[in-house]
């Protein structure tokens, strides 16, 4: 980025002024740092227009968009919160297979799949899954573990703590959210 001071300095008439003079220039250069400054404003605020690069106005971004979920529990990174934003701003709706896939895709994971248990029949595959009539209602979506478990004992853990845990909750929680209401997710990190 050019500063200011120099630009202005070249604004000046070449014979009416001397933009090497001790006084001019000690008053361009604070003209161009007032300048420089309003310049780099201008840049932080273009940032600020799109939620995955947001970062000052990113409270207000999750207060319009009403996130946090109210069940998600543990603090997120900066990375979390805007990835979760930005999946619910650009989240257009929907019930099917493609659509969760796309959302886990959102919310950083990719090549997620989805597991469906249709009804075991006469008219089965012998080697068909036995499911009864009530996991047509079961779906899993299987996410690639893209950071595997959290180890988290240690030796200051106290009993009841877990050895290690997976999971996303904010992940979770929006799937759930949306989910088909009459459909129970399963969750699988593979």
């Amino acid at each position: 980025m050019t500063k200011h001071s120099y630009v202005l300095k070249q604004l000046l008439p070449p014979v009416s002024y001397d933009p090497n003079d001790l006084i001019l220039s000690a008053e361009l250069e604070a003209e161009g740092k007032q300048l420089d400054a309003a310049q780099q404003s201008a840049e932080q605020l273009l940032a600020e227009i799109h939620p995955s690069t947001a970062t000052v106005s990113l409270p207000d971004w999750e207060r319009v968009y009403g996130l946090p979920d109210p069940c998600v529990t543990i603090e997120q990174s900066l990375d979390q919160r805007r990835a979760a934003l930005d999946s619910k701003v650009n989240a257009k709706g929907g019930q099917s297979i493609a659509y969760f896939v796309v959302l886990a895709a959102m919310m950083g994971y990719p090549g997620a799949t989805v597991d469906e248990f249709p009804q075991a029949t006469c008219n089965s595959d012998c080697n068909s899954e036995l499911n009864s009539e009530d996991d047509g209602f079961f779906w899993r979506l299987n996410l690639p573990a893209v950071t595997g478990g959290v180890f988290q004992a240690n030796c200051n853990s106290d009993c009841n703590s877990p050895l290690q845990s997976w999971g996303d909750e904010a992940l979770e929680c929006r799937i759930r959210k949306l989910r088909p209401a009459h459909t129970t997710v399963l969750f699988a990190y593979i």
